[in-house]
């Protein structure tokens, strides 16, 4: 197969969502329609020893929450297929909006009882910035849910972008009949015993068909109205509307009963967008130029604990990344060779010979590689668009075992490098500082440290309101304003400045007194 053909076929995409509206129950399913798995794991079952696929970190099997990234790849139907389960929780955001910049097209997942949530709000918001597709799937419906037509009002007002479903429920909880699949003009009944394998029955017929009846009694004509109704108050799906971002497809469907999944998965693969072009300081990359390049969105450590491995997670964007050959580290300015890179099905890793744009490969890491890094055949660039926020929760952290100080310097300088949360180091007293965005963090870097890398840490608060990189033209200025706020000013991991306001009245001020100097909330890698 060439190039062209190579990229045509592959699809990658995340799956975002609100915590518990089913994304890494329909990211199982996903798989096990693939093949990649035969019995998809129960997220919440403690009965059922075996977890979750992408929740492969062991704090992740015990609360039932997905706190990292996961990568998957699998083949259906002659389409690659890269899916990224990223965490729900928001205080896990930051590793999401990262994984946005690696992906072409988004599913969201929208519980039917719940709508429109927060979080589901803030990841739509990076995916707009990004003009990334979105194609919603409303989760649950063998629950009681709220009326179809509601969700999508609420879909196009809290969302702010057009919807046409593509498939449209009949009823739902205790009376849910299946779905009408618009797209194909199909009817998938609800009536599966085996919820946990992929099965389930589909009938090809139309609405006017005298049989259909039969099948649905008693919301036959109801779902007649229904789709009437959807044909006069939705516009046309027009493919070009959805990878443009302007139109959101929406599907209904219960992934854990493993019911609608399927109908995505088949729409999925022939409206998705194939690998497209991405930015860099110097030009935009076009994914079917010759020559290679990727970027490093993500970087994991002790995925194998046994081993200390780390892996960065790079995005093939151009080309054909062959293993064995040398590849440019523009950064370091140095030329590398991967023996073993990696594909992915979760932890479970393979040695991949070759891959292309779309594409997600881990490369073994000693501590050499940053979020951001680029890897080309020579040419000298660099992908932006790759974002690190200022954190508004911090907290001293101290040694609780003199015996194990290397152990939790490498841990902590490790799970920095992962960027879930951010290090400081004061100037004021030359103490360490970790900054997140949510408090989840500290329990699980606390708890990553003491399992993986046998080391214990304790936190002591340190009332602060938010950090903020900064910077300034003028060096007299710049100079005096570290003088001035000596207490105040740390160094983070990468040697640059940061200013730590104890209160919002605080850097109000300083933003004030300063006008030459520039606070910056977000940072780019």
């Amino acid at each position: 197969m060439d190039l062209k053909q190579e990229i045509n076929r592959r699809r990658t995409f995340a799956i975002i969502s609100h915590p518990d509206a089913g994304k890494t129950t329909l990211t199982e399913k996903l798989l096990l329609f693939g093949g990649a798995i035969h019995v998809a794991g129960a997220v919440k079952s403690n009965k059922i020893k075996k977890g979750a696929t992408s929740d492969f970190m062991e704090i992740e099997r015990q609360r039932g929450i997905s706190v990292a990234t996961s990568v998957m790849e699998f083949e259906y139907k002659d389409t690659k297929i890269n899916i990224l389960d990223t965490p729900g929780h928001d205080d896990f955001a930051e590793d999401t909006y990262r994984t946005l910049t690696a992906v072409d097209s988004v599913i969201i997942v929208v519980d039917g009882a719940k709508g429109v949530e927060t979080q589901t709000r803030k990841l739509m918001e990076v995916c707009r910035m990004r003009q990334t597709p979105v194609m919603i799937f409303i989760n649950k419906l063998d629950r009681p849910c709220r009326d179809p037509f509601d969700l999508m009002d609420e879909l196009e007002e809290e969302l702010k972008i057009k919807v046409r479903p593509l498939a449209f429920p009949i009823s739902t909880g205790p009376t849910f009949k299946g779905v009408y699949n618009i797209y194909e003009q199909k009817l998938s009944l609800f009536m599966s015993e085996d919820k946990q394998r992929a099965d389930g029955e589909v009938i090809d017929i139309t609405l006017d068909n005298p049989d259909l009846e039969k099948y649905i009694a008693p919301f036959h004509n109801r779902l007649i109205e229904d789709i009437d109704l959807v044909d006069g108050v939705y516009p046309e799906f027009e493919i070009e509307e959805y990878r443009a971002a302007r139109l959101a497809p929406v599907f209904f469907g219960s992934a854990l009963n493993n019911f609608g999944v399927k109908e995505l998965l088949d729409c999925f693969i022939r409206i998705a967008p194939s690998p497209r072009a991405t930015t860099t300081e110097q030009r935009t990359i076009q994914p079917d130029e010759p020559k290679m390049t990727g970027f490093v969105f993500k970087i994991h450590a002790n995925m194998d604990p046994n081993h200390r491995d780390r892996l960065a997670f790079l995005k093939i964007c151009s080309g054909r990344f062959e293993r064995n050959k040398p590849y440019l580290h523009v950064r370091s300015g140095k030329n590398m060779k991967f023996s073993s890179p990696n594909a992915f099905l979760a932890e479970k890793k393979s040695v991949v010979d070759e891959a292309f744009p779309g594409d997600i490969v881990g490369l073994h890491d000693t501590g050499t590689f940053k979020i951001g890094d680029t890897f080309t055949e020579g040419e000298q660039l660099k992908f932006t668009g790759i974002p690190t926020f200022a954190p508004e929760l911090f907290r001293y952290i101290e040694n609780a075992d003199p015996m194990k100080f290397k152990q939790l310097s490498k841990g902590i300088d490790q799970l920095m490098d992962e960027g879930v949360a951010q290090l400081f180091t004061s100037r004021g007293n030359g103490r360490k500082i970790i900054g997140t965005v949510g408090a989840l963090q500290f329990d699980v870097i606390q708890y990553r440290l003491e399992h993986e890398y046998g080391a214990k840490c304790r936190y002591e608060s340190l009332p602060m309101y938010k950090a903020c990189w900064i910077e300034c033209d003028d060096k007299t200025v710049y100079n005096d304003f570290i003088k001035r706020k000596w207490q105040n000013m740390a160094i983070d991991k990468h040697g640059r400045d940061v200013f730590m306001a104890e209160t919002q009245y605080a850097l109000n001020m300083a933003i004030e007194k300063f006008p030459e100097i520039n606070f910056k909330f977000s940072s780019e890698f």
